[in-house]
């Protein structure tokens, strides 16, 4: 790769020291690129930093969950535990070369392109202003907890606090504990506190479709045979199962009135049936929308827990929370010494609150101001050299979204060629091109199972899907190379386009 023309080398910032900051700071390493990773709080691993809370494991095979370069013979089993991922991420930095070139405590609060000089200047918490001729924001969906809004919430005389904010000093062990959500983090929860409380409720608007999944633990024998052959762990990757089952899920998204989906609820519901014993209680999980409209919850354990005899599950609409516990609308009180509020996550943030003034001083709360998007969720038009790991409109799902960051980091490569070279200084999407992909993606999005009338994070606040409404082949197919005619490349030579 010719660098004769280059300039001076390209300065990168990349914006959020998680799974796919990491990505980038690792290829960017590679590539002998001048980068600074700008992580806002004191360790790195995102989402895997943030959410402590007993019971957390991905829903993603463990061998799955891994850098597609760097395999981890270490896991304990085949779903693996939060804290186990850190740790393969904090390895990982640390065996790349990145720890030195992260900033911790070092926030983002704004993103200014300088049109004159075809850089962007970041203005950091520290009160530093810091220039790069290229941004990568890979700062997360899930990293501003969402609180629900019920009465009284500052009233309550326990220990309450959110999922994503665990306090280890909590009343838990043989105590009266309660769950506020349903997803996976508060299915999880559930499983992993039954024991240990006194009494646990678990508080749900609606119940979910689970999904029956295998988990075993690996003995120290198979993690051996892992270390000395890369190939177990490839055939796990790589399994046709896992493959198969990925391929079905996002078919069963688009088409549902397909046979994929009807196999999905199928296996939730015959799970169901084969697994809770007492009707009432059976009746009371039975969702009443379609399989795959909100998360599907992958759980092995989730029926066996709310058994048990110190479980409840309520159904009933909460009226308040008094300081004794939670008050129920018909009246009931659920007296509690800790409240957990598994309540999810503002989903549509992204690089927000960080200020973004792309060219001609745009600003992206103006571009977003109906909902937050992006072309093929990696580029905005008149924000030039700025790219997105898993931003808005990319897939989410039950599937690895570090394949799908390793993906979009290839397409971000094939952009970030020309400026390499030194042909060009600045590469943006062009707004007609954008236009007309969110257009068909909204579409799309309207006939997908997420619209198909369940409240759900993944509805934009009009109420549209604001995920990839499309085929996983669809996706890995528009990553493989860029469209190069729907961008602009504002060459060396010539002054700053002003479109």
């Amino acid at each position: 790769m010719s660098t004769h023309h280059n300039r001076a080398g390209l300065r990168y910032a990349i914006i959020g020291a998680g799974m796919a900051g990491l990505l980038a700071g690792i290829k960017l390493g590679e590539a002998g690129e001048d980068f600074t990773l700008y992580e806002k709080a004191d360790r790195l691993g995102g989402t895997w930093r943030d959410n402590r809370y007993p019971g957390l494991t991905c829903d993603v095979p463990a061998h799955a969950y891994t850098y597609s370069f760097e395999p981890y013979a270490e896991w304990e089993a085949y779903y693996a535990k939060g804290d186990e991922i850190r740790t393969y991420f904090e390895l990982t930095a640390a065996k790349y070369g990145v720890m030195p070139r992260i900033r911790f405590g070092c926030e983002v609060i704004s993103c200014i392109w300088r049109d004159d000089q075809a850089c962007w200047a970041l203005g950091l918490s520290t009160g530093e202003m810091v220039e790069a001729d290229v941004v990568i924001a890979a700062s997360g969906v899930l990293h501003h907890p969402r609180l629900p809004e019920i009465e009284g919430l500052d009233r309550f005389a326990g220990d309450i606090f959110h999922s994503a904010r665990w306090q280890d000093d909590a009343g838990i062990e043989g105590a009266r504990v309660g769950v506020i959500g349903n997803g996976s983090t508060g299915v999880q929860i559930i499983t992993a506190l039954h024991e240990r409380a006194e009494s646990l409720v678990h508080f749900q608007r609606s119940p979910q479709w689970i999904m029956p999944v295998p988990y075993f633990r690996y003995s120290e024998e198979e993690r051996d045979a892992f270390r000395r052959d890369r190939g177990l762990i490839d055939a796990i990757r790589h399994d046709k199962d896992y493959w198969a089952n990925i391929h079905r899920f996002t078919q069963a998204i688009t088409d549902i009135d397909g046979p994929e989906i009807a196999m999905i609820e199928k296996v939730c519901l015959d799970n169901l049936e084969n697994s809770v014993r007492d009707p009432l209680l059976r009746e009371k999980l039975r969702p009443d929308y379609r399989a795959a409209c909100k998360r599907l919850i992958y759980s092995w354990c989730y029926y066996d827990a709310v058994q048990q005899p110190n479980v409840t599950v309520e159904r009933e609409g909460i009226a308040r929370i008094e300081p004794e516990g939670v008050r129920l609308k018909d009246g009931r009180l659920h007296a509690l010494d800790t409240l957990v509020l598994a309540t999810g996550f503002q989903a549509d943030r992204f690089i927000r609150p960080t200020e973004v003034l792309g060219r001609n001083g745009v600003s992206l709360d103006d571009v977003w101001s109906m909902r937050p998007t992006a072309y093929y969720a990696v580029t905005i038009p008149h924000f030039p050299n700025f790219f997105m790991l898993n931003g808005p409109t990319g897939p989410v799902g039950n599937f690895s979204l570090i394949d799908i960051a390793e993906r979009q980091w290839g397409y971000i490569e094939q952009l970030l060629a020309p400026l390499r070279e030194g042909e060009v200084r600045s590469v943006e999407p062009k707004a007609e091109a954008h236009a007309a992909y969110e257009e068909r993606r909204v579409a799309a999005a309207r006939t997908t199972i997420f619209g198909s009338g369940c409240s759900s994070w993944y509805l934009d606040a009009t109420g549209i899907p604001s995920s990839w409404p499309w085929s996983y082949e669809a996706f890995a197919e528009a990553m493989a190379q860029p469209v190069m005619q729907d961008y602009i490349l504002t060459s060396v030579a010539e002054p700053v386009a002003l479109s």
